[in-house]
């Protein structure tokens, strides 16, 4: 059966997911990484592209992309093909990195643009590999913060935010930690826990009931709280209604 035709943005604007074949690591290590950077600013010269944010996770990239005069599956094709063949000839393998088809999805309006962004940015905190979502190394959202728009262009995002520069940056910031049910492309078949098995996790750690956890003192009651975060499954709607913690109090547990 011939694949279905990818459907135009009306935008332009697209959100990526690259991912290695089988799940496989793209990226054993901050050098794979810098080389797939360097790969993107290369071709963002020759096919004039521009990429709103970008996250590079160990077997899978998110990206969002405004095509220009190429059409976004040739730019696409461009960087993959660039990157295997550096990857191939460094680890001495052959074949296949990514998945044959990479995942894409139309953006097509101002909010969902917004959500994509705050998405792509939190992808490693909800993944649990850091607890806020300023520690990733390598995301975007530094670019954003810190008004660099060398590989990034941040202009787009920012003026949506306030034609003042400092004024959106500080509107960025309170966006990217806003906690969210964002669903957009995703890697893995979402798990979500059910309220038993996290009640079970709660008393593992020897918490029995939500007055514990209001017994305890911040920086204890800090730690449970970063602890159901990291657990796979869960969200702080959940963690929320389990624990009877107001969701901003989860949110700024570290």
């Amino acid at each position: 059966m011939p694949r279905e035709s990818r459907r135009k943005s009306d935008s332009g604007i697209y959100h990526i997911m690259l991912r290695g074949i089988n799940k496989q690591i793209i990226f054993e290590d901050d050098m794979d990484k810098r080389r797939f950077l360097e790969t993107i600013e290369k071709y963002k010269q020759i096919s004039h592209f521009k990429l709103y944010a970008y996250c590079l996770m160990d077997n899978h990239v998110h990206l969002l992309l405004e095509e220009s005069e190429e059409r976004i599956s040739e730019v696409i094709k461009r960087i993959s093909s660039s990157y295997v063949y550096w990857y191939n000839l460094k680890y001495e393998r052959c074949g296949h990195l990514f998945q044959d088809r990479f995942k894409s999805e139309n953006v097509e309006t101002i909010r969902y643009f917004l959500t994509v962004l705050r998405y792509i940015h939190q992808n490693p905190l909800k993944a649990g590999l850091v607890s806020n979502v300023f520690e990733s190394k390598w995301t975007s959202i530094h670019d954003y913060v810190n008004n660099k728009a060398d590989l990034v262009d941040i202009d787009k995002a920012l003026d949506l935010f306030s034609a003042d520069r400092r004024k959106a940056i500080q509107m960025f910031i309170a966006y990217m930690q806003q906690a969210n049910e964002d669903q957009c492309l995703d890697n893995q078949t979402q798990i979500r826990l059910q309220d038993s098995q996290v009640n079970e996790y709660l008393h593992s750690l020897g918490v029995h009931n939500s007055s514990d956890l209001q017994q305890m003192t911040k920086v204890e009651r800090d730690l449970i709280l970063v602890r159901l975060k990291k657990l796979r499954g869960t969200s702080v709607r959940q963690i929320s209604r389990i624990t009877g913690i107001s969701k901003s109090v989860i949110d700024r547990a570290r």
